[in-house]
């Protein structure tokens, strides 16, 4: 008899459930219909927290008189449940099941909770029965819809360690918290910040665990079948769509990206394969496109699992939303008025223009204003709206730095992208590739050139001794596309080598360029070094060859840098965590502030990003080989083992382990404005996940007997880095300090790493000659006509205008930067908010405020650092002082900051 109690209620549970397994037996179940739950904290499966600023469902529950024995009625204590739901699952009130919700309001009977013991029984063994309550609607506060119910739960039920949700309505709720009030001196407040589905829709009913943390094997017995069964159905089983509400996680390779059935010219390789490795992405499930059967069919919007997407709700994060309207509502209009794709800037007023008259619009009846005002202003005496930029900051302290050298040169350091910077190591410089394909492998840089340009200072050896000698290094990585992006009309592509030299002040100076063509038909290789120079000739020509290498850079910064590193291979980690990671379990709580939105904004870029004929292709260089070529930066150079600051500073040759420094690192370049932050930051999160960790996993042994944690970074590796399973620079997973290593260097990419490469954005290339994002035309050197380099030679300042993008690609992509930058006014940054489940883990509480507060210091540490002019990488006249690693920030554009996740 108590085996078919337990099997119906599992079939209650998920009645598409096969009989074979069994749960919990029949719920309890009043004669009045009441039940009433037990102390615990209860927070949702997997979604995002608001901290109370998105009011969303609440369940509160106040407990009444306890009396009595356990057998009878007044020993059993009586719990009055309120729920608070605001607009935000109500937002589809029109169609035609409104009035069948409304009947299901008014006869009480909106949400139905189920209580579940963290105990079995102790005669049986198996798990006791669900306790079961409705909540009715009572009445309307400002935003929100309040519902109440009252539960009796009998003495001897136990511990509450989860709570079951079935929604009445047949729309979708998000439910943000439950809370418990009276079964301990303290209320219990129980974290949801879920969507719940309908269960006309899906009837699986939702669980949520309480905030209690459990490795697997301390899992409470009555929650041990429980939790298995969440992460099952969040597995999914590989097959068919997946539907808006779904919440299942599962893998695919980037094939979405082409569109075949649209246009030839749209097909795009499959990246995730032997050809093309990659990370992999979210499946979603849709059908085949029928002239490619391996790339997947677009459609309008893309699957995400429910809870990492909340565009509905009415509150909706500021950034996606005018990311969107940016993408799909203002650039077409663009587009529109600029009707010529090749049309360049006549002449640098024109530029200037953009952010003194800005582009017309056609009237938008104050749609654009509302949604982008930053962007769109609208002016009385026209007719239309106009696209009106602000004056990036760089431009606005100093309007001819983006003309010198030292401000190319100290953004190496200081800048957009301060990644690729290496120290030369080896001389001479001299190619990887193949010379029967590419050419000679010898660089044009020689000694005697580097040592001309250093002005006998030093000898080529004494300079690599010294470590003196500094390169920006595209040459390998472009030369194979140079000749294939050549073939697109309107862009052209080097590889490029860029040599610098350390000053004695501590400073970069550029010496020299190196622009190089592979052979092409019956023409031969042809490379070219370009130096600063001392004639108007040779210094055009510098100008123009900078010109393509901060294409290069911006480039690399935007595909490798910025979406590879970070969005691209951050992707796996959180679909593995929300696959093998249980909600109680502590490793989850600890990574999932930091997932945040991520995969809604991935998603938002293959649509509409890095999708073939999207922004990327469109306005930067490598064109429609952009996304390939990040594929081949990620076989050739990314090993998760580099991703961490520290290793990444010493692959570089940036820094060398030394125990006696600080940070224990010793910088090549001691200004180095991004290390500097960055390694405080860097070890103020490790010494953050080294007190959580070390909490959870007291002892050693703890972490290789984890089984859930080792699934999830066998997972990472093997499924959702597939491509490089193999590749034995991995990290084991065998201790505390394995573990601590691997999720300092997860924070660290989701939170400083982004950070310092998105922010930035618009201060840096919004002024787009600073960094130009496409070199239209190739150098006036290379096997020019006699007509074309009459040209340059009569307006140099024309040529410059040619190579920089067209008016579109340049409005477009100072469009969307300014969108990138933008903090949303929802922000969560690192260390600023506690999670609910650490609150009620005193040490971990304890630990969390020691973070924020190091945090803190690090705030002044980097005002203190911007004041010193000695430091004249980050500081000095018209200089932009360096505060991307500045942990807080208010919203809009400030070039600071560091959010938790990479949600933009």
């Amino acid at each position: 008899m108590m085996m078919n109690a337990s099997h119906h209620q599992l079939h209650r549970l998920n009645p598409t459930q096969s009989s074979s397994s069994s749960l919990l037996h029949k719920p309890f179940i009043l004669s009045h219909g009441r039940s009433i739950s037990s102390p615990a904290y209860l927070p949702t499966r997997r979604t995002l927290n608001f901290h109370g600023k998105k009011k969303c469902f609440c369940i509160r529950a106040s407990a009444t008189d306890v009396r009595g024995v356990e057998t009878s009625k007044e020993n059993a204590a009586s719990v009055k449940a309120v729920v608070r739901a605001t607009a935000a699952g109500l937002l589809s009130d029109l169609g035609i099941t409104k009035p069948l919700d409304v009947y299901a309001d008014l006869v009480g009977k909106t949400l139905l909770l189920e209580l579940v013991s963290a105990e079995v029984d102790s005669g049986t063994g198996l798990e006791k029965g669900t306790i079961k309550g409705y909540a009715r609607k009572v009445r309307h506060e400002k935003e929100e819809v309040i519902y109440e119910s009252e539960f009796i739960v009998p003495a001897g039920f136990g511990e509450v360690g989860a709570i079951l949700v079935e929604n009445e309505h047949h729309k979708e709720m998000f439910l943000n918290n439950i809370v418990l009030d009276g079964l301990h001196n303290d209320p219990i407040h129980i974290n949801c910040s879920s969507w719940v589905h309908s269960k006309f829709d899906n009837p699986k009913k939702r669980i949520f665990f309480t905030n209690k943390s459990y490795l697997p094997d301390d899992t409470p017995s009555g929650l041990k079948k429980l939790r298995e069964i969440e992460l099952d159905n969040l597995r999914g089983n590989g097959k068919g769509e997946r539907k808006t509400s779904d919440r299942i996680y599962d893998y695919d390779t980037y094939n979405d990206l082409g569109d075949p059935d649209d246009s030839e010219d749209l097909a795009r390789p499959i990246l995730g394969s032997k050809d093309h490795p990659y990370p992999r992405r979210c499946r979603t499930g849709r059908p085949s496109s029928k002239k490619d059967p391996l790339s997947e069919k677009r459609s309008s919007s893309v699957y995400v699992p429910r809870d990492e997407a909340f565009e509905e709700v009415k509150q909706m994060t500021f950034s996606t939303k005018t990311l969107k309207s940016v993408l799909h509502a203002l650039l077409p209009q663009v587009e529109i008025m600029l009707l010529d794709p090749h049309l360049g800037f006549p002449y640098f007023t024109a530029i200037d223009s953009l952010f003194q008259e800005g582009v017309p619009l056609p009237k938008s009846k104050n749609f654009f204003q509302s949604i982008i005002p930053r962007l769109v202003k609208t002016i009385a005496e026209r007719e239309g709206d106009i696209l009106l930029f602000e004056t990036p900051a760089m431009i606005d302290r100093d309007k001819f730095s983006w003309f010198r050298d030292e401000e190319f040169s100290r953004q190496a350091l200081a800048g957009l992208n301060p990644y690729s910077l290496q120290l030369v190591t080896e001389w001479p410089l001299k190619s990887e590739l193949d010379p029967e394909i590419y050419g000679p492998p010898e660089s044009l840089i020689t000694a005697e050139l580097i040592e001309k340009e250093i002005k006998g200072v030093m000898t080529i050896d004494e300079a690599l001794k010294q470590k003196k000698l500094f390169i920006l290094d595209y040459h390998d990585l472009l030369l194979p596309y140079v000749n294939k992006v050549r073939e697109i009309e309107g862009t052209t592509l080097y590889g490029s080598r860029t040599l610098f030299f350390l000053t004695m002040e501590g400073t970069l100076r550029p010496l020299a360029i190196e622009l190089t063509r592979p052979p092409v038909g019956d023409k031969p290789q042809w490379k070219q070094v370009f130096t600063p120079g001392w004639d108007a000739t040779s210094c055009w020509l510098w100008r123009l060859a900078k010109t393509h290498v901060c294409a290069h850079d911006s480039g690399y910064h935007q595909l490798v840098v910025h979406w590879l590193r970070t969005h691209c291979c951050t992707e796996p980690y959180i679909i593995a965590a929300n696959r093998q990671l249980s909600a109680m379990h502590p490793i989850y709580r600890l990574l999932h502030p930091h997932f945040r939105y991520t995969m809604e904004i991935n998603a938002l870029a293959r649509e509409s990003l890095i999708n073939a004929g999207g922004i990327i292709e469109s306005c930067f260089s490598p064109g429609k080989y952009a996304i390939e070529l990040s594929s081949a930066a990620y076989d050739q150079l990314w090993r998760f083992d580099m991703e961490a600051l520290p290793a990444d500073l010493i692959r570089r040759g940036m820094a060398v382990e030394d125990p006696t420094a600080e940070h224990g690192l010793k910088l090549t370049i001691e200004d180095y404005p991004f290390a500097n932050d960055g390694l405080v930051l860097w070890d103020a999160i490790k010494q953050w996940v080294r007190d959580y960790v070390n909490h959870y996993y007291p002892d050693p042994s703890l972490v290789e007997s984890d089984k859930e944690l080792q699934a999830w970074w066998t997972e990472v590796r093997t499924k959702g880095h597939a491509d490089k399973k193999d590749e034995p620079w991995w990290p084991v997973m065998k201790t505390p300090e394995d573990l601590i290593h691997v999720l300092t260097t997860i924070i660290w990419v989701t939170a400083g790493h982004h950070a310092a490469v998105n922010f930035g954005q618009y201060v840096y290339a919004g002024y787009f000659p600073n960094r130009p994002t496409i070199a239209r035309t190739n150098m006036p050197t290379e096997d020019p006509s006699d007509e074309e380099f009459k040209n340059f030679l009569h307006k140099p300042e024309i040529a410059l205008l040619k190579c920089f993008p067209s008016q579109i690609q340049a409005t477009k992509i100072m469009a969307v930067l300014d969108v990138l930058s933008s903090h949303s006014p929802d922000e969560e940054y690192l260390g600023d908010q506690m999670e609910p489940s650490w609150t009620e883990n005193p040490i971990i509480k304890a630990a969390f405020e020691r973070f924020n507060g190091r945090l803190k210091e690090l705030e002044g540490i980097i005002d203190g650092r911007n004041t010193n002019l000695n430091l004249k990488n980050r500081t000095g006249a018209g200089v932009v002082p360096y505060e991307l690693l500045k942990p807080f920030s208010k919203p809009g554009v400030t070039g600071m900051g560091v959010p938790n996740s990479i949600s933009i």
